[in-house]
Protein backbone atom coordinates (compact mmCIF):
# COMPACT_ATOMS: atom_id res chain seq x y z
CA UNK A 1 0.00 0.00 0.00
CA UNK A 2 1.45 3.38 -1.02
CA UNK A 3 1.61 6.45 1.20
CA UNK A 4 -1.09 8.16 -0.90
CA UNK A 5 -3.48 5.26 -0.61
CA UNK A 6 -2.83 5.11 3.13
CA UNK A 7 -3.80 8.76 3.49
CA UNK A 8 -6.89 8.15 1.36
CA UNK A 9 -7.85 5.24 3.54
CA UNK A 10 -7.34 7.38 6.62
CA UNK A 11 -9.81 9.94 5.28
CA UNK A 12 -12.43 7.28 4.61
CA UNK A 13 -12.24 5.22 7.76
CA UNK A 14 -11.21 7.74 10.41
CA UNK A 15 -8.22 8.03 12.76
CA UNK A 16 -8.89 5.04 15.01
CA UNK A 17 -9.47 2.67 12.11
CA UNK A 18 -6.41 4.06 10.37
CA UNK A 19 -4.32 3.41 13.51
CA UNK A 20 -5.59 -0.15 13.61
CA UNK A 21 -4.75 -0.58 9.93
CA UNK A 22 -1.20 0.67 10.46
CA UNK A 23 -0.71 -1.66 13.43
CA UNK A 24 -1.98 -4.60 11.40
CA UNK A 25 0.35 -3.74 8.54
CA UNK A 26 3.32 -3.41 10.89
CA UNK A 27 2.53 -6.77 12.46
CA UNK A 28 2.42 -8.32 9.00
CA UNK A 29 5.75 -6.73 8.11
CA UNK A 30 7.31 -8.12 11.29
CA UNK A 31 5.97 -11.56 10.43
CA UNK A 32 7.50 -11.30 6.96
CA UNK A 33 10.73 -10.11 8.55
CA UNK A 34 11.10 -13.15 10.78
CA UNK A 35 10.08 -15.56 8.02
CA UNK A 36 12.57 -13.91 5.68
CA UNK A 37 15.25 -14.16 8.33
CA UNK A 38 14.72 -17.89 8.68
CA UNK A 39 14.74 -18.44 4.91
CA UNK A 40 17.43 -16.01 3.88
CA UNK A 41 19.92 -16.92 6.55
CA UNK A 42 19.59 -20.57 5.77
CA UNK A 43 20.35 -19.81 2.15
CA UNK A 44 23.34 -17.63 2.82
CA UNK A 45 24.96 -19.44 5.67
CA UNK A 46 28.62 -19.71 5.28
CA UNK A 47 30.64 -21.22 7.86
CA UNK A 48 31.63 -24.03 10.09
CA UNK A 49 28.65 -23.62 12.30
CA UNK A 50 26.35 -22.16 9.73
CA UNK A 51 25.06 -20.16 12.53
CA UNK A 52 22.21 -18.04 11.28
CA UNK A 53 20.58 -21.07 9.68
CA UNK A 54 21.04 -23.16 12.74
CA UNK A 55 19.76 -20.45 14.98
CA UNK A 56 16.56 -19.74 13.10
CA UNK A 57 15.71 -22.75 11.00
CA UNK A 58 16.22 -25.37 13.67
CA UNK A 59 13.57 -23.78 15.85
CA UNK A 60 10.07 -25.17 15.46
CA UNK A 61 8.49 -21.88 16.34
CA UNK A 62 10.65 -19.58 14.20
CA UNK A 63 7.56 -18.18 12.54
CA UNK A 64 5.75 -17.86 15.86
CA UNK A 65 8.53 -15.53 16.93
CA UNK A 66 7.03 -12.90 14.64
CA UNK A 67 4.44 -12.13 17.27
CA UNK A 68 7.17 -11.79 19.89
CA UNK A 69 9.46 -9.54 17.85
CA UNK A 70 9.50 -6.00 19.12
CA UNK A 71 9.24 -3.03 16.76
CA UNK A 72 12.56 -2.30 15.15
CA UNK A 73 14.85 -0.92 17.87
CA UNK A 74 16.99 2.15 17.29
CA UNK A 75 19.67 -0.18 16.01
CA UNK A 76 23.06 1.47 15.78
CA UNK A 77 26.06 0.39 13.83
CA UNK A 78 27.82 -0.17 17.14
CA UNK A 79 25.29 -2.73 18.37
CA UNK A 80 25.37 -4.61 15.06
CA UNK A 81 29.15 -4.81 14.97
CA UNK A 82 29.34 -5.76 18.64
CA UNK A 83 27.19 -8.82 17.95
CA UNK A 84 29.35 -9.53 14.89
CA UNK A 85 32.47 -9.37 17.06
CA UNK A 86 30.83 -11.64 19.62
CA UNK A 87 30.04 -14.16 16.88
CA UNK A 88 33.62 -14.15 15.64
CA UNK A 89 34.91 -14.49 19.20
CA UNK A 90 32.56 -17.37 20.06
CA UNK A 91 33.85 -19.34 17.08
CA UNK A 92 37.42 -18.22 17.79
CA UNK A 93 37.06 -19.91 21.16
CA UNK A 94 36.15 -23.14 19.39
CA UNK A 95 39.30 -22.94 17.24
CA UNK A 96 41.63 -21.96 20.08
CA UNK A 97 42.63 -25.48 21.25
CA UNK A 98 43.30 -26.93 17.78
CA UNK A 99 47.00 -25.97 17.40
CA UNK A 100 47.65 -27.18 20.97
CA UNK A 101 46.42 -30.75 20.64
CA UNK A 102 49.90 -31.96 19.72
CA UNK A 103 51.25 -30.38 22.93
CA UNK A 104 48.64 -32.11 25.05
CA UNK A 105 49.44 -35.33 23.21
CA UNK A 106 53.16 -34.98 23.98
CA UNK A 107 52.43 -34.06 27.61
CA UNK A 108 49.96 -36.84 28.43
CA UNK A 109 50.85 -39.44 25.82
CA UNK A 110 47.47 -40.08 24.21
CA UNK A 111 46.84 -41.15 20.61
CA UNK A 112 45.49 -39.33 17.56
CA UNK A 113 42.19 -41.07 18.25
CA UNK A 114 41.91 -39.22 21.56
CA UNK A 115 42.61 -35.92 19.78
CA UNK A 116 39.72 -36.50 17.41
CA UNK A 117 37.44 -37.56 20.27
CA UNK A 118 38.26 -34.36 22.15
CA UNK A 119 37.45 -32.43 19.02
CA UNK A 120 34.33 -34.47 18.27
CA UNK A 121 32.72 -33.94 21.67
CA UNK A 122 32.47 -30.24 20.80
CA UNK A 123 30.34 -31.00 17.76
CA UNK A 124 28.17 -33.25 19.91
CA UNK A 125 27.64 -30.41 22.38
CA UNK A 126 26.67 -28.00 19.61
CA UNK A 127 24.20 -30.47 18.14
CA UNK A 128 22.65 -31.20 21.54
CA UNK A 129 22.16 -27.49 22.19
CA UNK A 130 20.68 -26.82 18.77
CA UNK A 131 18.17 -29.65 19.04
CA UNK A 132 17.05 -28.75 22.56
CA UNK A 133 17.72 -25.02 23.07
CA UNK A 134 18.11 -23.67 19.53
CA UNK A 135 15.09 -21.38 19.83
CA UNK A 136 15.68 -20.27 23.41
CA UNK A 137 16.33 -16.64 22.44
CA UNK A 138 12.97 -16.47 20.65
CA UNK A 139 11.34 -17.15 23.99
CA UNK A 140 13.44 -15.35 26.62
CA UNK A 141 15.22 -12.72 24.49
CA UNK A 142 18.46 -12.32 22.54
CA UNK A 143 20.45 -10.40 25.14
CA UNK A 144 20.21 -12.84 28.07
CA UNK A 145 21.05 -15.78 25.82
CA UNK A 146 24.05 -14.05 24.25
CA UNK A 147 25.33 -12.77 27.59
CA UNK A 148 24.92 -16.12 29.30
CA UNK A 149 26.53 -18.04 26.44
CA UNK A 150 29.55 -15.74 26.27
CA UNK A 151 29.96 -16.05 30.02
CA UNK A 152 29.93 -19.85 29.75
CA UNK A 153 32.43 -19.72 26.88
CA UNK A 154 34.75 -17.62 29.03
CA UNK A 155 34.35 -20.20 31.80
CA UNK A 156 35.31 -22.98 29.38
CA UNK A 157 38.57 -21.13 28.71
CA UNK A 158 39.28 -21.22 32.44
CA UNK A 159 38.66 -24.99 32.45
CA UNK A 160 41.35 -25.33 29.77
CA UNK A 161 43.74 -23.25 31.88
CA UNK A 162 43.43 -25.62 34.84
CA UNK A 163 43.37 -28.84 32.80
CA UNK A 164 45.74 -31.42 34.27
CA UNK A 165 44.47 -34.51 32.44
CA UNK A 166 42.53 -35.41 29.32
CA UNK A 167 39.22 -35.52 31.21
CA UNK A 168 39.40 -31.74 31.68
CA UNK A 169 39.78 -31.32 27.92
CA UNK A 170 36.65 -33.38 27.30
CA UNK A 171 34.74 -31.27 29.83
CA UNK A 172 35.96 -27.97 28.40
CA UNK A 173 35.08 -28.94 24.84
CA UNK A 174 31.62 -30.17 25.84
CA UNK A 175 30.94 -26.87 27.64
CA UNK A 176 32.19 -24.97 24.60
CA UNK A 177 29.92 -26.93 22.28
CA UNK A 178 26.74 -26.38 24.26
CA UNK A 179 27.48 -22.68 24.80
CA UNK A 180 28.28 -22.13 21.11
CA UNK A 181 25.15 -23.93 19.98
CA UNK A 182 22.96 -21.76 22.21
CA UNK A 183 24.81 -18.56 21.29
CA UNK A 184 24.70 -18.93 17.52
CA UNK A 185 20.92 -19.06 17.36
CA UNK A 186 20.55 -15.84 19.33
CA UNK A 187 23.34 -14.02 17.49
CA UNK A 188 22.14 -14.99 14.02
CA UNK A 189 18.66 -13.67 14.75
CA UNK A 190 20.01 -10.54 16.47
CA UNK A 191 22.17 -9.61 13.49
CA UNK A 192 19.18 -9.65 11.14
CA UNK A 193 17.13 -7.59 13.60
CA UNK A 194 19.87 -5.07 14.37
CA UNK A 195 21.19 -4.41 10.87
CA UNK A 196 21.02 -0.66 10.31
CA UNK A 197 19.20 -1.06 6.96
CA UNK A 198 17.35 -4.24 7.98
CA UNK A 199 19.08 -5.94 5.04
CA UNK A 200 18.86 -9.60 5.98
CA UNK A 201 21.03 -10.85 3.12
CA UNK A 202 23.90 -8.58 4.16
CA UNK A 203 23.40 -9.52 7.81
CA UNK A 204 23.56 -13.19 6.87
CA UNK A 205 26.76 -12.72 4.87
CA UNK A 206 28.34 -10.81 7.76
CA UNK A 207 27.34 -13.58 10.14
CA UNK A 208 28.76 -16.23 7.83
CA UNK A 209 32.05 -14.42 7.37
CA UNK A 210 32.38 -13.75 11.10
CA UNK A 211 31.82 -17.42 11.81
CA UNK A 212 34.46 -18.76 9.44
CA UNK A 213 36.97 -16.00 10.14
CA UNK A 214 36.40 -16.46 13.87
CA UNK A 215 37.45 -20.10 13.78
CA UNK A 216 40.50 -19.22 11.71
CA UNK A 217 41.33 -16.24 13.95
CA UNK A 218 41.20 -18.41 17.06
CA UNK A 219 43.57 -20.96 15.56
CA UNK A 220 46.03 -18.35 14.26
CA UNK A 221 45.94 -16.36 17.52
CA UNK A 222 46.74 -19.53 19.43
CA UNK A 223 49.51 -20.34 16.97
CA UNK A 224 51.14 -16.93 17.49
CA UNK A 225 50.81 -16.95 21.28
CA UNK A 226 51.87 -20.59 21.64
CA UNK A 227 54.92 -20.00 19.48
CA UNK A 228 56.21 -16.79 21.05
CA UNK A 229 54.38 -16.05 24.32
CA UNK A 230 55.11 -17.76 27.65
CA UNK A 231 52.95 -20.56 29.05
CA UNK A 232 51.56 -21.70 25.70
CA UNK A 233 48.94 -23.96 27.32
CA UNK A 234 47.61 -21.06 29.38
CA UNK A 235 48.13 -17.73 27.61
CA UNK A 236 45.85 -18.28 24.57
CA UNK A 237 42.91 -19.21 26.79
CA UNK A 238 43.41 -16.24 29.10
CA UNK A 239 43.53 -13.87 26.12
CA UNK A 240 40.30 -15.28 24.67
CA UNK A 241 38.65 -15.20 28.11
CA UNK A 242 39.66 -11.56 28.51
CA UNK A 243 38.29 -10.65 25.08
CA UNK A 244 35.07 -12.47 26.00
CA UNK A 245 34.64 -10.27 29.06
CA UNK A 246 35.16 -7.14 26.96
CA UNK A 247 32.55 -8.24 24.41
CA UNK A 248 30.16 -9.28 27.16
CA UNK A 249 30.32 -5.83 28.75
CA UNK A 250 29.84 -4.18 25.36
CA UNK A 251 26.70 -6.19 24.63
CA UNK A 252 25.34 -5.53 28.10
CA UNK A 253 25.72 -1.76 27.64
CA UNK A 254 25.08 -1.08 23.96
CA UNK A 255 23.03 -3.90 22.41
CA UNK A 256 19.25 -3.46 22.79
CA UNK A 257 16.77 -6.29 23.24
CA UNK A 258 14.79 -7.10 20.09
CA UNK A 259 12.24 -9.57 21.48
CA UNK A 260 9.10 -8.51 23.33
CA UNK A 261 6.64 -10.65 25.30
CA UNK A 262 9.42 -12.80 26.69
CA UNK A 263 8.73 -15.95 28.66
CA UNK A 264 10.34 -17.14 31.85
CA UNK A 265 13.48 -19.26 31.62
CA UNK A 266 11.96 -22.06 33.70
CA UNK A 267 9.11 -22.63 31.26
CA UNK A 268 11.17 -22.13 28.10
CA UNK A 269 14.58 -23.73 28.58
CA UNK A 270 14.15 -27.02 26.73
CA UNK A 271 12.10 -27.59 23.59
CA UNK A 272 12.94 -30.62 21.46
CA UNK A 273 13.32 -29.95 17.74
CA UNK A 274 11.51 -32.36 15.41
CA UNK A 275 13.20 -33.80 12.32
CA UNK A 276 11.44 -34.32 9.00
CA UNK A 277 12.18 -35.56 5.47
CA UNK A 278 9.17 -35.28 3.12
CA UNK A 279 9.11 -37.85 0.33
CA UNK A 280 9.01 -35.23 -2.43
CA UNK A 281 12.41 -33.71 -1.63
CA UNK A 282 14.48 -36.82 -0.98
CA UNK A 283 16.63 -36.47 -4.09
CA UNK A 284 17.46 -32.83 -3.34
CA UNK A 285 18.06 -33.69 0.30
CA UNK A 286 20.37 -36.55 -0.67
CA UNK A 287 22.49 -34.32 -2.93
CA UNK A 288 22.57 -31.55 -0.33
CA UNK A 289 23.45 -34.07 2.38
CA UNK A 290 26.33 -35.48 0.32
CA UNK A 291 27.54 -31.95 -0.39
CA UNK A 292 27.65 -30.95 3.28
CA UNK A 293 29.16 -34.32 4.20
CA UNK A 294 32.08 -33.80 1.83
CA UNK A 295 32.60 -30.20 2.95
CA UNK A 296 32.25 -30.60 6.70
CA UNK A 297 34.20 -33.85 6.95
CA UNK A 298 37.19 -32.08 5.39
CA UNK A 299 36.76 -29.11 7.72
CA UNK A 300 36.57 -31.43 10.71
CA UNK A 301 39.70 -33.35 9.72
CA UNK A 302 41.78 -30.18 9.42
CA UNK A 303 40.45 -28.77 12.70
CA UNK A 304 41.14 -32.00 14.57
CA UNK A 305 44.44 -33.07 13.01
CA UNK A 306 45.82 -29.87 11.45
CA UNK A 307 48.51 -29.58 14.11
CA UNK A 308 49.46 -33.24 13.77
CA UNK A 309 49.68 -32.94 9.99
CA UNK A 310 51.92 -29.88 10.25
CA UNK A 311 54.24 -31.53 12.75
CA UNK A 312 54.45 -35.14 11.59
CA UNK A 313 53.94 -34.92 7.85
CA UNK A 314 55.29 -31.51 6.91
CA UNK A 315 58.02 -31.80 9.56
CA UNK A 316 57.27 -28.27 10.78
CA UNK A 317 57.34 -27.90 14.56
CA UNK A 318 55.69 -24.49 14.61
CA UNK A 319 52.36 -23.67 16.23
CA UNK A 320 51.69 -20.81 13.83
CA UNK A 321 51.92 -23.18 10.87
CA UNK A 322 49.31 -25.39 12.54
CA UNK A 323 47.07 -22.34 12.84
CA UNK A 324 47.70 -21.41 9.21
CA UNK A 325 46.64 -24.90 8.10
CA UNK A 326 43.25 -24.25 9.70
CA UNK A 327 43.16 -20.71 8.29
CA UNK A 328 43.73 -22.08 4.79
CA UNK A 329 40.55 -24.16 5.00
CA UNK A 330 38.19 -22.38 7.40
CA UNK A 331 39.17 -18.79 6.67
CA UNK A 332 39.30 -19.28 2.91
CA UNK A 333 35.97 -21.09 3.07
CA UNK A 334 34.23 -18.11 4.62
CA UNK A 335 35.91 -15.56 2.36
CA UNK A 336 35.12 -17.60 -0.75
CA UNK A 337 31.44 -17.59 0.14
CA UNK A 338 31.50 -13.85 0.70
CA UNK A 339 33.26 -13.15 -2.60
CA UNK A 340 30.98 -15.55 -4.48
CA UNK A 341 27.85 -13.87 -3.14
CA UNK A 342 29.14 -10.36 -3.83
CA UNK A 343 30.45 -11.04 -7.34
CA UNK A 344 27.84 -13.58 -8.47
CA UNK A 345 24.59 -12.63 -6.72
CA UNK A 346 22.52 -14.42 -9.39
CA UNK A 347 24.58 -17.62 -9.34
CA UNK A 348 22.54 -20.82 -9.26
CA UNK A 349 22.79 -23.66 -6.79
CA UNK A 350 24.05 -25.81 -9.66
CA UNK A 351 27.02 -23.55 -10.42
CA UNK A 352 27.95 -23.28 -6.73
CA UNK A 353 27.81 -27.07 -6.37
CA UNK A 354 29.90 -27.67 -9.50
CA UNK A 355 32.65 -25.24 -8.53
CA UNK A 356 32.59 -26.29 -4.89
CA UNK A 357 32.79 -30.04 -5.47
CA UNK A 358 35.48 -29.63 -8.16
CA UNK A 359 37.55 -27.42 -5.84
CA UNK A 360 37.27 -30.01 -3.07
CA UNK A 361 38.61 -32.74 -5.36
CA UNK A 362 41.45 -30.60 -6.71
CA UNK A 363 42.36 -29.40 -3.23
CA UNK A 364 42.49 -32.87 -1.72
CA UNK A 365 44.62 -34.17 -4.61
CA UNK A 366 47.09 -31.29 -4.23
CA UNK A 367 47.24 -31.71 -0.46
CA UNK A 368 47.94 -35.43 -0.88
CA UNK A 369 50.75 -34.68 -3.33
CA UNK A 370 52.16 -32.14 -0.89
CA UNK A 371 52.17 -34.72 1.89
CA UNK A 372 53.70 -37.40 -0.32
CA UNK A 373 56.55 -35.09 -1.32
CA UNK A 374 56.76 -33.20 2.01
CA UNK A 375 56.26 -29.99 0.02
CA UNK A 376 54.63 -27.35 2.18
CA UNK A 377 53.81 -25.04 -0.74
CA UNK A 378 51.89 -27.76 -2.59
CA UNK A 379 50.11 -28.82 0.59
CA UNK A 380 49.01 -25.27 1.40
CA UNK A 381 47.88 -24.71 -2.19
CA UNK A 382 45.74 -27.80 -1.80
CA UNK A 383 44.43 -26.61 1.56
CA UNK A 384 43.41 -23.26 0.05
CA UNK A 385 41.63 -24.96 -2.87
CA UNK A 386 39.97 -27.26 -0.35
CA UNK A 387 38.85 -24.18 1.58
CA UNK A 388 37.17 -22.77 -1.52
CA UNK A 389 35.44 -26.09 -2.07
CA UNK A 390 34.47 -26.32 1.59
CA UNK A 391 32.77 -22.93 1.49
CA UNK A 392 30.96 -23.26 -1.83
CA UNK A 393 29.92 -26.90 -1.43
CA UNK A 394 28.44 -26.20 1.99
CA UNK A 395 26.64 -23.11 0.72
CA UNK A 396 25.23 -25.01 -2.26
CA UNK A 397 24.03 -27.88 -0.11
CA UNK A 398 22.32 -25.59 2.37
CA UNK A 399 20.58 -23.58 -0.33
CA UNK A 400 19.49 -26.72 -2.14
CA UNK A 401 17.82 -28.19 0.94
CA UNK A 402 16.35 -24.86 2.04
CA UNK A 403 14.81 -24.22 -1.37
CA UNK A 404 13.39 -27.74 -1.67
CA UNK A 405 11.87 -27.90 1.81
CA UNK A 406 8.13 -27.14 2.13
CA UNK A 407 7.44 -23.89 3.99
CA UNK A 408 5.59 -25.62 6.80
CA UNK A 409 8.40 -28.12 7.39
CA UNK A 410 11.50 -26.06 6.61
CA UNK A 411 12.72 -25.95 10.20
CA UNK A 412 12.32 -29.70 10.64
CA UNK A 413 14.03 -30.47 7.31
CA UNK A 414 16.96 -28.19 8.08
CA UNK A 415 17.23 -29.75 11.52
CA UNK A 416 17.70 -33.14 9.84
CA UNK A 417 20.20 -31.58 7.43
CA UNK A 418 22.33 -30.18 10.24
CA UNK A 419 22.26 -33.46 12.11
CA UNK A 420 24.01 -34.88 9.04
CA UNK A 421 26.38 -31.90 8.99
CA UNK A 422 27.48 -32.28 12.59
CA UNK A 423 27.88 -36.02 12.20
CA UNK A 424 30.02 -35.30 9.14
CA UNK A 425 32.23 -32.84 10.95
CA UNK A 426 32.96 -35.18 13.85
CA UNK A 427 32.52 -38.88 13.04
CA UNK A 428 34.85 -39.05 9.98
CA UNK A 429 37.56 -37.23 11.93
CA UNK A 430 37.17 -39.70 14.80
CA UNK A 431 37.35 -42.64 12.38
CA UNK A 432 40.46 -41.09 10.81
CA UNK A 433 42.03 -40.91 14.26
CA UNK A 434 41.27 -44.58 14.89
CA UNK A 435 42.59 -45.68 11.49
CA UNK A 436 45.74 -43.58 11.85
CA UNK A 437 46.87 -45.70 14.81
CA UNK A 438 47.15 -48.63 12.39
CA UNK A 439 48.00 -47.04 9.04
CA UNK A 440 49.68 -43.82 10.11
CA UNK A 441 48.60 -40.25 9.40
CA UNK A 442 49.86 -40.23 5.80
CA UNK A 443 48.01 -43.33 4.61
CA UNK A 444 44.93 -42.28 6.56
CA UNK A 445 44.90 -38.89 4.83
CA UNK A 446 45.14 -40.58 1.42
CA UNK A 447 42.19 -42.83 2.17
CA UNK A 448 40.22 -39.94 3.60
CA UNK A 449 40.96 -37.77 0.57
CA UNK A 450 39.96 -40.56 -1.80
CA UNK A 451 36.63 -41.29 -0.12
CA UNK A 452 35.76 -37.61 0.23
CA UNK A 453 36.68 -36.99 -3.41
CA UNK A 454 34.32 -39.78 -4.47
CA UNK A 455 31.49 -38.15 -2.52
CA UNK A 456 32.30 -34.78 -4.09
CA UNK A 457 32.36 -36.43 -7.53
CA UNK A 458 28.85 -37.79 -6.97
CA UNK A 459 27.69 -34.26 -6.13
CA UNK A 460 29.45 -32.89 -9.22
CA UNK A 461 27.89 -35.44 -11.59
CA UNK A 462 24.43 -35.08 -10.04
CA UNK A 463 24.62 -31.29 -10.34
CA UNK A 464 25.96 -31.42 -13.90
CA UNK A 465 22.92 -33.44 -14.99
CA UNK A 466 20.53 -30.76 -13.79
CA UNK A 467 19.04 -28.55 -16.47
CA UNK A 468 18.88 -25.19 -14.72
CA UNK A 469 21.53 -22.77 -16.02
Amino acid sequence: MSLASSVSTHRRVGPSAFTSLVRTRRARERSILVTSTARTSSGDTAAFASNDVVGSALVEDAIEAASAAAPAPPASRLSFWLVTAATALALAASGTPSPLYVDYQAKWGFSATTITLIYGIYAGGVLLALLTMGGLSDRIGRRPVMLGSIGVLAASMVVFVFADNVGWLYAARAIQGVATGVFTGAAGAALSELHFRRDHRVASLVNSTATASGIAFGAVLTGVLAQWAPARLVTPYLVVAGLSVVVLVGIAIWVPETVANRQSLRSSLIRIQRLSLPAGIRREFAIGGLSVTAAWSVGGLYLALGGTIAKELLHVNNHLVAGLVILAVQGVGGVSQLIWNLTRPAATIRSSALVGSAALIVGLVLASIGLATSTSVTFFAGAIATGVGFGLAFMAGTRRVTQAAPDAQRGEVLAAYFVIAYIAISVPAIIAGLVSTHLGITETFYWFAGITSLIAAVVFVSSAREHNP
